[in-house]
């Protein structure tokens, strides 16, 4: 039963030493984010957010107490978060440009996230707050971007499968 282990991954090694640690089965246990440094990664990243996260809400409960300035200060807290949300896709800007392919974004996330921001800052504009409105502009503004970066190197089809005759 120590293949079912859940802390460990089956893993069948190539080459003459495939069946030296466990001749009977063949396999042998491998420890699944030592062998995924990917996962590892990931893993850090978001537990890293996370915690800033709480840090964040832990500033306004317990150091913030007037309610009026938790209030502007969250608002201001969660924009910045919503900026950095609407630049994400930036980042595969270069491989874009570099590659003159747009396969690593998505249309149909470009087209929501250009109908959500106008929408948010549409009832921010109607509303006269500043939390809702300028945080959705730059997602208006990056849709556009990502647009137009459709527009300049459209999408190839993939070519690696034969087409089937009907």
């Amino acid at each position: 039963m120590r293949a079912l282990h859940p802390r460990h991954v089956l893993h069948r090694p190539l080459g003459p030493q495939a069946y030296a640690d466990d001749p009977e089965r063949g396999q042998r246990p491998v420890p699944a984010l030592s062998h995924h440094g990917y996962q590892r990664a990931v893993l850090l990243q978001t537990a890293t957010l996370l915690g800033v996260l709480l840090i964040g809400y832990g500033y306004f409960w317990f150091l913030v107490p007037d309610l009026e300035a938790q209030l502007q200060q969250l608002g201001l807290f969660c924009s910045v978060f919503t900026i950095s949300m609407y630049l994400s896709p930036l980042a595969d800007l270069a491989k874009v440009i570099q590659t003159k392919s747009t396969q690593c974004l998505s249309f149909s996330l470009t087209i929501a996230t250009l109908l959500t921001s106008s929408s948010w800052s549409l009832y921010g504009f109607r509303l006269k707050d500043p939390y809702i409105m300028v945080p959705n502009l730059p997602g208006i503004l990056t849709s556009f971007i990502r647009l137009w970066l459709f527009w300049k190197y459209p999408q190839k089809q993939d070519r690696n499968y034969r087409l089937l005759q009907t």
